[in-house]
């Protein structure tokens, strides 16, 4: 059964740092592809960042050069670090999961993010 749990949601000032962690239960990185969705108040869910099941990343325009994705195959675990981060970047990130020939899509439930003095 796959899960994916979030953590690391924080309120923090504009220019600071967070870093997000998603436990996954259930997933091979090596057969997923996975990446983090960002979901601002009042806006549609969008991708951010992303981590190929070979490990090349891919970023939004709006993170790029900020925010950086990873994995640890040992831990089964995935990470979002966000620097600079500003108040468009409040919201609601979530952890997401397909298998490499997009037949299984998963979510988890999210993690709140605040940027703000």
């Amino acid at each position: 059964q796959v899960q994916l749990v979030e953590s690391g949601g924080d309120l923090v000032q504009p220019g600071g740092s967070l870093r997000l962690t998603c436990v996954t239960t259930g997933i091979d990185f090596r057969t997923y592809n996975m990446g983090w969705a960002h979901q601002a108040p009042g806006q549609e869910r969008e991708l951010v960042a992303g981590i190929h099941s070979s490990g090349s990343t891919d970023y939004a325009a709006s993170v790029k050069g900020r925010f950086a994705i990873s994995r640890d195959l040992a831990k089964n675990m995935l990470y979002l670090d966000m620097n600079r981060l500003t108040p468009d970047d409040t919201g609601i990130y979530s952890c997401h999961a397909v298998t490499v020939d997009g037949g299984a899509h998963y979510w988890g439930q999210g993690t709140h993010v605040t940027v703000a003095r």
